[in-house]
């Protein structure tokens, strides 16, 4: 099972949506213009081209794997009182607030504050309260956090 918010499942789809359709067609006609230059031993263009079809069709088989086993989070029937996927969260590190959003694998971003609940962080805040002080074993060592709020 995958966790995805509705958004995270929604852009998994349109992504295999655009992989099926124009990046297929993209590929097929890369693969006919290289045909078309000879002998295919040692044509580099095709060999190119086959290797981003076959990564193309590694990655459809991904998403539809990933889809089909999905288990959409709704953010509206999650409990508001503990941080669990989904959540949009406050917190305080030394004297700054940031924000995150707690999503699945396949929706992290952590430059966007989208992290994911497998991750150090993640992992941490799952379950805490608004109040709850978590540390978090960090490359820069152990961090405190304080959680201000649950959205």
């Amino acid at each position: 099972m995958r966790y995805l918010t509705l958004q995270g499942l929604e852009k998994l789809k349109n992504e295999l949506k655009e992989r099926k359709t124009k990046v297929r067609r993209e590929i097929a006609e890369r693969l006919e213009e290289a045909k078309a230059l000879g002998d295919l031993s040692e044509n580099t263009e095709y060999s190119s081209a086959r290797e981003a079809q076959a990564f193309n069709e590694g990655r459809i088989l991904e998403l539809e794997e990933i889809i089909r086993n999905a288990v959409v989070v709704s953010s509206r029937k999650k409990k508001k009182k503990e941080i669990q996927i989904g959540s949009d969260i406050s917190v305080k590190c030394g004297n700054q607030v940031k924000h995150f959003t707690i999503v699945g694998s396949q929706e992290a971003e952590p430059e966007e504050g989208k992290i994911s609940t497998e991750s150090p962080l993640g992992k941490a805040f799952l379950g805490h309260k608004p109040g709850d002080i978590v540390e978090v074993k960090t490359p820069r060592g152990k961090m405190k956090y304080k959680i201000l709020s649950i959205k």
